[in-house]
């Protein structure tokens, strides 16, 4: 049975719209896209190459598939380190809207989102990979279906666009398992879902 991993990429103030270029998503009139492209050095791409070279299959919202499968395709040299897993490996996504889709590999997941992503870990060898896809993340999560997470957070606040975790968002504890810093600042971390929050207070010393 594979795992669900989830790699997103967010801003300091939490934004993940867009980060590979001005007009990958524009909703909102969100005009600050590519910010994550300053900060690409080869730390962030030595990680990227080794997570997708442990993907099985990949399981995306349809906006990132969109995004996708408008360009990986016309890579089409099998040895690299993300084209290659992408356009070789079988590819889902989530949609109620998306008709016969046109890259090769690719499934529509229909109906109970819970039952259909159980069934797919159970047939994946390796991880099942999302990435992006920010609203199908937070309802996987909700979900209880996602085993580990890797937040890439960059040096940079927006103001303005679309977040990881909006208000609304079901409260969740994670225990972290690794981290590091890339040369250009970014902080990767690496989390597993642990269930609900857990919460405290800080007592007064006796004698204040």
């Amino acid at each position: 049975m594979g795992t669900l991993v989830s790699t997103i990429f967010v801003t300091l103030d939490g934004v993940y719209q867009a980060p590979g270029g001005p007009e990958e998503d524009t909703r909102g009139g969100f005009t600050q896209g590519g910010w994550s492209f300053p900060h690409a050095d080869d730390d962030s791409g030595r990680f990227v190459t080794e997570v997708f070279a442990r993907a099985g299959g990949f399981l995306l919202g349809r906006r990132t598939y969109d995004i996708f499968a408008s360009y990986w395709p016309r890579v089409t040299d099998p040895a690299h380190p993300v084209a290659g897993p992408l356009n070789s490996l079988p590819k889902y996504v989530v949609s109620s809207t998306l008709p016969a889709p046109g890259w090769s590999g690719t499934s529509v997941v229909p109906g109970d989102l819970a039952k259909e992503v159980t069934a797919l870990k159970e047939r994946t060898d390796g991880e099942l990979q999302t990435h992006g896809s920010g609203v199908l993340l937070r309802s996987l999560l909700d979900l209880g279906l996602v085993d580990t997470l890797h937040v890439l957070t960059f040096p940079v606040v927006l103001g303005a666009g679309r977040r990881l975790f909006p208000d609304g968002t079901s409260p969740t504890r994670f225990t972290h398992r690794s981290g590091r810093v890339t040369g250009s600042g970014v902080s990767i971390q690496t989390y597993e879902p642990a269930g609900s929050p857990e919460y405290g207070t800080f007592d007064l010393p006796e004698d204040a």
